[in-house]
C-alpha cells in the first residue's frame, strides 16, 4: 500500500499551492486534535452512500442517546457552536429545541473509532466557502462496521414508529409518527374478508424465514393498492400495520414536488431498511413527468427486494393503468368501501364511551347513515355529543341529514345551491 504523499500536511505549500494549503490546514488540525484525544493512524474517508438520509438518521440516534458520541472540539470560534431549530419541520409553532449538529464540530464515536466533522473551508483567493461533511477513521473496516451498526440501530428505532416523508419544494422532508399514534388491528374497521386477506399477506411476507416465497419460487416483493373514497380507514390500516409488523415502515406522501430525485431517495432509504413496508400515499398525485422513473423503479428487481409496498388513492380513475396491469408493480387492488350497517353499529358502540345512545337509537343511526364514511361517523358522534353536552338534546336526525347532504354534494362536486353555499 502506498504510505507516502506527493504533497503532505507538513509541507509549506502556501506559495506553490495556496488553495490546497488552506484546505490542508483544516484537516491537519482536525487529525491532530483527534490523535491527541485518541491516538490512532487517522485517515480521511470519503463516504458515499446510496441512502442520502444517513446523516439525519445518525443525528436521530444521537439525540435519542442510542449511540455514544463525544464532542472533541469546535472548529472555528467565529462560527456558531449551537443550533436551535423547530422540533419538526412541519410544526405550526415557534417552539425550538437544541438540535444535534455536526456543523463546526469534531464528533467522535469511541465504540467504533470513527469521527466526523462538517466544517466550512475558507478559500482566501475567492472566498468561496462551503460546508463539507467528512469522516475520519484508522481504516475502511472501521467505517463499514460503523455504517452497519447505525443501520441496525435505525431499523430497531423504526420498528416502533413510522418514518413520514413528504416531497416539498425544498427536497424530501422527514418526520416521525411515534408509537403513541399507532393503533391495533382491532381498531381497523374493514370488511372482514378484506381485512383478513391484507393482514395475512403482510404477516406471511415478514416471517423471519420467508420460507413461503422460497418454497414457491416467488420473488421476495409484493405490492397492493388500496382505493376508495376518503375517510374509510386506509390511513388507519397503515398505522395498525406499523404497530403489529416486525419491520420498519416508511410513509411517503406524493405531492406536486415529487420528482426523480425524491423517488430515488425514498427507495434508497427503504432498501437500506429492507425487509420493510413502503406506504405510498395519494398515488394519483404523482406528476406526469415523474411517472416514467417511478414505474422503472418499481420494475427494478434490486430496488424492490424485501419491500412490501402499499399504495393508496382516493381517485383510482386517475391512476395510470400501467401500475396495476403489469405483474410485479401492484399485485392486487383492494377497494376500501364505506362501512356496512352492522359495521356502522359496532363502530358507534365503540365511539359512545359515555353511553349517550340507547340500543334503539344506535339501530336507527346505523340504518340512516348508509354510505357515510368512518370519518363522517366520527363527525356525527362529535356533533351529537356537543348537542348533548350543552343542550341535553341529541338531535342526531338533523346531523345525519346534513352529513348525507354533504356527501351527495361531494359526489356530484356541486356545492353551490341555496342550502349549502358559503358566502365570502
Amino acid at each position: 500500500m502506498i504510505s507516502n504523499y506527493l504533497f503532505g500536511f507538513k509541507d509549506d505549500l502556501s506559495d506553490s499551492l495556496p488553495i490546497y494549503s488552506e484546505y490542508a490546514t483544516l484537516f491537519k488540525e482536525i487529525i491532530r486534535k483527534l490523535t491527541v484525544h485518541h491516538p490512532a493512524d487517522w485517515k480521511i474517508i470519503n463516504l458515499v452512500l446510496n441512502n442520502n438520509q444517513f446523516a439525519e438518521h445518525l443525528k436521530e440516534l444521537m439525540a435519542k442517546k442510542l449511540i455514544h458520541f463525544e464532542l472533541i472540539s469546535y472548529v472555528y470560534e467565529a462560527e456558531a457552536t449551537h443550533r436551535l431549530q423547530p422540533i419538526a419541520w412541519d410544526q405550526k409553532t415557534d417552539e425550538l429545541i437544541e438540535a444535534v449538529d455536526f456543523s463546526n464540530r469534531i464528533i467522535f464515536f469511541p465504540e467504533y473509532e470513527v469521527a466526523m466533522s462538517e466544517s466550512k473551508i475558507f478559500y482566501a483567493s475567492d472566498w468561496n466557502n462551503n460546508d463539507e461533511l467528512v469522516y475520519f477513521a484508522p481504516s475502511v473496516d472501521k467505517i463499514t462496521l460503523f455504517i452497519d451498526s447505525v443501520n441496525d440501530k435505525l431499523r430497531s428505532v423504526l420498528m416502533k414508529q413510522v418514518s413520514y416523508m413528504v416531497d416539498t419544494d425544498d427536497g424530501v422532508k422527514r418526520s416521525n409518527i411515534g408509537a403513541s399514534d399507532l393503533i391495533t388491528r382491532e381498531d381497523v374497521f374493514l370488511e372482514p374478508t378484506l381485512k383478513r386477506d391484507i393482514f395475512r399477506s403482510i404477516d406471511e411476507f415478514f416471517k423471519k424465514d420467508s420460507n413461503f416465497f422460497e418454497f414457491y419460487g416467488l420473488p421476495y416483493k409484493r405490492g397492493i393498492l388500496l382505493y376508495g373514497a376518503p375517510g374509510n380507514g386506509k390511513t388507519t390500516l397503515v398505522k395498525s400495520i406499523t404497530g403489529t409488523v416486525d419491520a420498519p415502515v416508511v410513509y411517503w406522501q406524493i405531492t406536486e414536488h415529487t420528482d426523480s430525485d425524491s423517488i430515488q431517495e425514498v427507495f434508497r432509504l427503504v432498501n437500506s431498511l429492507a425487509p420493510a413496508v413502503l406506504v405510498i400515499e395519494d398515488l394519483d398525485s404523482m406528476p406526469e413527468y415523474a411517472r416514467s422513473i417511478f414505474l422503472n423503479t418499481l420494475d427494478g428487481s434490486q430496488s424492490r427486494n424485501g419491500i412490501f409496498i402499499i399504495g393508496t388513492t382516493n381517485y383510482p380513475e386517475r391512476i395510470d393503468s400501467a401500475l396495476i396491469n403489469r405483474a410485479g408493480r401492484f399485485d392486487r387492488a383492494y377497494e376500501v368501501k364505506a362501512p356496512k350497517k352492522d359495521m356502522r353499529y359496532d363502530y358507534l358502540v365503540r365511539l359512545d364511551q359515555q353511553k349517550i345512545f340507547n340500543e334503539d337509537i344506535l339501530t336507527i343511526i346505523a340504518k340512516k347513515t348508509r354510505n357515510l364514511s368512518v370519518s363522517q361517523l366520527n363527525e356525527l358522534y362529535m356533533s351529537v355529543a356537543l348537542n348533548w353536552h350543552y343542550d341535553g338534546e341529541l338531535r342526531y336526525e338533523e346531523v345525519i341529514e346534513d352529513l348525507q347532504k354533504q356527501r351527495k354534494h361531494a359526489e356530484k362536486k356541486d356545492w353551490e345551491d341555496e342550502d349549502s353555499s358559503i358566502g365570502f
